[in-house]
Order: structure tokens, then C-alpha cells, then sequence
């Protein structure tokens, strides 16, 4: 039996109880009664919880396809604190309607917060995509590359919304975008050269193979990582022995990415590499690890189709 949403609500709003995956799957479909009354309710639940109820969607919407979520996100992309509105961005990830895009595009010009501007450009990166796949309305997705390529052509603005915004566009077709990434890549800023190497996978330019099987040697960490994963963009075969060395030590996150990145490459040396990490991640019995590595493994497997 559905738990009844006023209750959901007192739930949201007491400190004193857990905020478990079943209530959180409990805003999912709210009906215009509900909404309303979760409208209503929002300032009362404490920022914390309201955060953490932001990141458990972004989780659960990974799994369960069946969710919608929209009227927390929305309503989320209004709230007061900057923390709770990035969140909503990235808990919405999945959400590609127009409605999303036009809450979207005045967020990413006129936020107050440079986090939130960032998190928004880097989000219509994917409104961007949709329309080059013939899946999204081209005039819509153009009124997101305007915003992004006025951002990032904006000297004076945050380097972290330059930064997602060169991220956002690198999804087009555009002539420009080369010029762009050329200039991101040689210039002094670690995080602008990071992002070019990003986006230099999103290109799926083989052009740029080069450059990122040099920067899997990069003394830096964030410049390593975005490598591995235009790596995997690119299926660059050349990259399955750097990467291995990668593993070798390597935090958590940066494995995540190799292990991707490994299983987007498919080629037989990468899936070796797989193997291998497989019987690690049963030695160590971790569950997480094994399921990303067999994801992996089932996306090298497609290039024998």
C-alpha cells in the first residue's frame, strides 16, 4: 500500500527520521495535488535533507527508468541556496524536455552563483547531443549553443562556466569548436587545458588521438582522468597499455573512469585488462567495482556483433 503523501512529507520535514531510497521513490509521479503540496512544504525541510534528497534521485534515476522526478527537480532549480539548485541540475540529468531546457538557459547566463551557471551550460551540453543525433529539435538545441559559445567566448566570465560551456558546445558539429578546444588546450589555465581534453573526446575526432595518448602521461591528476576518458570516447586501442599502468594505485574515481573507458575501447587487450580487474574485484569482494566491470565487459563484447 502507497504511503499517503502528507505522511511523505512530515517524513521529509523531521530530522528525527531517515531519509530512505522508498521515500525518496515515493516523490517519483506525483500527481498536481501532490506537487502542489510539496511546493507548499519545501522551505520546511531542512536544507540538508533537501540536499540529500537531491542526490539520492540523481542515484535512483540511474536504475529505475520508470521514475519521473521533474516536479522535485523543478522545483528545486528555484531554491534559495546554490548547493540545493546544482543539485537539482545534475539530479535531472536525464531529463531532456524542452521545459528543462528553457529553465536551463536563463540559469546559465544569469544565475548569481558561478557553480550554478557552470552546472547549467554543462547540462545543455546534452540538448546539444540530442539534436546532432536527430532526436532533439534543432532550433531549440541552437538557442543552447548561442548561450554556450557566448559564455565561453566571455573573457571575463568564471573559468569554471568557461570551462563547461567549451564541455556543453563540444557536443556540435560546429565549424568553430576545433579553434576552440586548440585554444582551451594551449592555454594556462589547468582547468580550461582539462576541459579541451574533454572535449576533444565528445568530438569523436580522431584528430586529437595524439594528444591525449601524450596526456595519459600528464603529471596531473584532473588532466590524467579526463584523458582516460577521451580515450574511451575515441576507442583508442594505442591507449589500453597506458591505461593499465593507470589502474595500478589509482583512487577510486580515476579506476571508475579507466574501467569505462577500457570497455568502450573493446579490443581484445582492453578486455584482458577487464578480466584481470574482475579478479581483483573478487579478491577485495567488491560488489560496486564487479558490476561496473561487467557493464564494461558486456560493452567490449558489442564490437564482436
Amino acid at each position: 500500500m502507497a504511503v499517503k503523501f502528507d505522511q511523505v512529507i512530515r517524513h521529509l520535514i523531521s530530522e528525527e527520521m531517515p531519509i530512505t531510497k522508498g521515500i525518496v521513490r515515493r516523490l517519483s509521479n506525483l500527481d498536481a495535488a501532490e506537487a502542489r503540496a510539496l511546493i507548499k512544504a519545501w522551505g520546511s525541510i531542512p536544507v540538508a535533507r533537501r540536499y540529500q534528497v537531491l542526490r539520492e534521485i540523481a542515484e535512483l534515476s540511474e536504475s529505475e527508468f520508470d521514475t519521473d522526478f521533474s516536479a522535485v527537480t523543478h522545483l528545486a532549480l528555484t531554491d534559495l541556496h546554490d548547493q540545493l539548485r546544482e543539485a537539482a541540475i545534475e539530479a535531472a540529468w536525464a531529463d531532456e524536455s524542452v521545459e528543462m531546457l528553457n529553465r536551463l538557459l536563463p540559469m546559465a547566463t544569469i544565475d548569481s552563483s558561478p557553480t550554478v551557471r557552470a552546472a547549467a551550460v554543462g547540462a545543455l551540453g546534452r540538448f546539444i547531443l540530442q539534436a546532432e543525433l536527430g532526436k532533439f529539435s534543432p532550433m531549440q538545441a541552437r538557442q543552447a549553443e548561442r548561450v554556450a559559445l557566448k559564455l565561453y567566448n566571455n573573457r571575463n566570465e568564471d573559468v569554471r562556466v568557461r570551462c563547461r560551456a567549451l564541455e556543453a558546445i563540444a557536443n556540435s558539429s560546429r565549424a568553430e569548436v576545433v579553434g576552440m578546444i586548440e585554444e582551451s588546450y594551449h592555454d594556462g589555465d589547468a582547468r580550461l587545458r582539462a576541459a579541451a581534453i574533454y572535449a576533444m573526446g565528445k568530438t569523436c575526432d580522431e584528430r586529437w588521438a595524439g594528444i591525449v595518448l601524450h596526456e595519459l602521461g600528464s603529471d596531473d591528476p584532473a588532466i590524467r582522468f579526463e584523458a582516460i576518458r577521451a580515450a574511451g570516447e575515441l576507442g583508442l586501442e594505442e591507449a589500453v597499455p597506458l591505461i593499465s599502468k593507470l589502474v595500478v594505485d589509482a583512487d577510486r574515481q580515476t579506476l571508475e573512469m579507466a574501467i569505462w573507458a577500457l570497455g568502450e575501447i573493446g579490443s581484445g587487450e582492453s578486455r584482458r585488462v577487464l578480466d584481470q580487474l574482475f579478479k581483483y574485484a573478487e579478491e577485495i569482494e567488491d560488489e560496486r567495482l564487479l558490476e561496473q566491470i561487467e557493464d564494461a565487459l558486456a560493452s567490449a563484447s558489442l564490437f564482436d556483433l
